[in-house]
């Protein structure tokens, strides 16, 4: 794993430049004085370093990073104890942000500006963290083979006339966690057990893959069903191959269960850690995330809805449509997906 420092000094001063060290190094050789923050990090999206940049060159405050997969980022803060020089974690999934809530890691980050502008059920109710992008699970079809009118509800998923048509990514996945959690939280854990079933019974091949492999068997004919976030599929058509964009056109999304609860919606966010030593300036961080500017990069660069009101979404996904939310706490569906885990390794999701 690498480690980048991303360096600012003031507002308005030169472009930061950036240094590459090893992932034992720590950041406790800082520089700048208390103008920094520490942010522990497991987005690992290129674009994220215009969010730093911007906040440094906005606010003076240098922004250290540390980049890692989400469970080690959790365990190493909990190993780390009252000496951690973590000030913020950042992760993606409500599931990864209810494990560092159950280790302990966050504190309330009291901020009116955050309370107003990030969704209630986008949130934590006690401000443990917050949702600062958000990304739509939904169904991907084979434009050649499945209309919009023949699907409805993840529910319906289970439909014999699906048998060997659904890709997905295998039970472990977090993503798939979380949507099981939602529908656990929707119709409780004997009729979710069911659903899980007669999805399984459905499945094209065994789970397998990342979201971009459900993508591309659906386009190759695996199966003609595929349940995946949407940012995926705009990245591949947004690709500068011509191959990508031919997958992308060949597939259509679905927002399921829009005459209901709407369609789950999970996200992206971070909270305050609780040993923070840079506790103002960690708070103004979180802040910045909810800001106009990191909303934008979020949208545009990376292909994530926005979670503020009035800020335009990514071309490529509003043209995938507008659609109704599954209001749900994300709180709730997080802690719903060590359950939902359980239910699908009992009913054969594996």
């Amino acid at each position: 794993m690498t480690r980048r420092t991303f360096l600012g000094a003031s507002a308005g001063a030169a472009a930061a430049t950036v240094t590459m060290g090893t992932w034992g190094l720590g950041v406790s050789a800082q520089t700048g004085g208390n103008r920094v923050v520490n942010l522990y990090s497991a987005r690992h999206y290129d674009a994220d370093s215009e969010i730093y940049q911007a906040f440094a060159d906005a606010t003076g405050i240098q922004v250290n990073l540390i980049e890692g997969e989400a469970d080690p980022l959790i365990e190493r803060i909990r190993s780390e104890g009252a000496n951690s020089p973590a000030d913020v974690l950042v992760t993606v999934d409500a599931g990864r942000l209810w494990r560092a809530e159950q280790a302990g890691l966050f504190q309330p980050a009291k901020s009116a500006l955050l309370t107003k502008a990030i969704p209630k059920n986008l949130r934590h109710p006690d401000g443990l963290w917050f949702g600062f992008s958000k990304r739509a699970r939904v169904i991907m079809y084979d434009k050649t083979k499945v209309k919009p009118a023949d699907l409805s509800t993840y529910e319906d998923l289970t439909n014999p006339k699906w048998r060997g048509q659904i890709l997905v990514r295998p039970s472990n996945n977090v993503y798939n966690q979380s949507l099981v959690g939602s529908i656990l939280a929707a119709n409780g854990e004997s009729k979710t057990e069911a659903w899980v079933r007669g999805l399984v019974a459905n499945f094209a091949r065994p789970a397998q893959g990342n979201d971009v492999g459900q993508i591309q068997a659906c386009a190759a004919g695996v199966g003609s069903l595929a349940i995946c976030n949407t940012y995926y599929l705009a990245r591949i058509a947004a690709s500068d191959k011509p191959a990508d964009r031919a997958i992308a056109e060949k597939i259509g999304v679905f927002f399921p269960n829009q005459k209901g609860r709407g369609t789950h919606v999970n996200i992206s966010g971070g909270g305050l850690v609780k040993t923070s030593p840079n506790k103002e300036n960690a708070i103004k961080f979180l802040e910045f995330l909810a800001g106009s500017r990191a909303q934008e990069i979020f949208a545009k660069s990376n292909h994530e809805y926005p979670v503020v009101a009035g800020v335009a979404v990514d071309p490529i996904l509003a043209s995938y449509g507008k659609f109704k939310e599954d209001s749900l706490n994300a709180a709730v569906f997080g802690r719903n997906g060590a359950t939902a885990l359980q239910i699908m390794d009992r009913a054969g999701w594996k």
